[in-house]
């Protein structure tokens, strides 16, 4: 199929994926786009991007579509990933939005949650902090995770994990606490039912509706996200993002990405190695 992708269908499917997802892929990635998309060529019978474009656009292509998606943002992720945002729950934000929350359930966000490393990686950290100030116990903190992809969420869901998955950021002493191994050998392992059920999986689209989402946020982790969208699909998506929070709720970005033109809808705060954006 390689061959086959010529500069013009290259820049049609780039077209494509922008106005689906908004993953503005930019020149030079014709490799990881024939590479990814292969098997699904060789699934359907078709032989170049022409057909598999005019498909996906047709009535009978949404199937296809959606695992045109699912292919292009499958990502690799990991456990408590830069570590800091997390620490910066435990030690100050998790007291603070529960003072904010008045009695109420603190309601957190993980978007592109992929296959879950996200948002098991945020309940542990608040059951950790439960167990540490027991008068944290009484407060309930609900996470909802979404995705764009059917796949990883559907992992996520089943929250099963390899040796070599939880060796990307997850340490023997949590995972001994907070998993059950699965096999004798200790080689697959599954998240705790306390640690699951403070998560709930939703697919989602962050270009469409918010409204699955179901009311007000104090949290939204958007993390490593952002980098993949046009400047003007950042600034959209970001908008939406200040209306889904309460007032003084709380976005945390990724380590490499800023508010860009939505600047005025939040105020920056620094904590010790990083920042968050406290909603106007």
């Amino acid at each position: 199929m390689s061959k086959s992708l010529t500069p013009t269908s290259y820049q049609a499917f780039c077209d494509f994926l922008e106005n689906a997802c908004g993953i503005l892929l930019g020149a030079g990635k014709e490799y990881l786009v024939s590479s990814r998309l292969r098997p699904l060529f060789q699934e359907n019978g078709l032989e170049n991007m022409d057909q598999l474009l005019a498909k996906v656009k047709g009535f009978s292509g949404r199937d296809l579509k959606q695992q045109v998606i699912d292919a292009m943002t499958t990502n690799e992720t990991l456990w408590f990933r830069d570590m800091h945002p997390y620490n910066y729950l435990q030690e100050t934000l998790a007291e603070e939005l529960v003072k904010k929350a008045k009695g109420r359930a603190v309601r957190i966000w993980s978007a592109a949650c992929s296959t879950g490393q996200e948002p098991y990686s945020l309940s542990i950290c608040l059951e950790e902090v439960a167990r540490r100030k027991p008068g944290m116990l009484a407060s309930r903190f609900d996470i909802v995770a979404t995705d764009i992809a059917p796949s990883v969420l559907q992992a996520a869901k089943i929250a099963e994990y390899d040796s070599l998955a939880l060796s990307r950021g997850m340490s023997s002493e949590r995972l001994n606490m907070f998993f059950d191994p699965l096999d004798k050998g200790k080689e697959q392992w599954k998240v705790k039912e306390g640690i699951r059920r403070r998560v709930t999986f939703r697919a989602l689209n962050l270009q469409e509706s918010y409204i699955g989402l179901g009311g007000k946020l104090d949290l939204i982790f958007c993390r490593n996200v952002l980098i993949y969208f046009s400047a003007d699909n950042k600034k959209k998506i970001l908008e939406k993002m200040h209306k889904q929070l309460n007032r003084g709720g709380v976005l945390i970005l990724g380590a490499s990405e800023s508010l860009g033109t939505a600047g005025d809808l939040f105020e920056m705060k620094q904590y010790p190695n990083g920042l968050i954006y406290i909603a106007k």
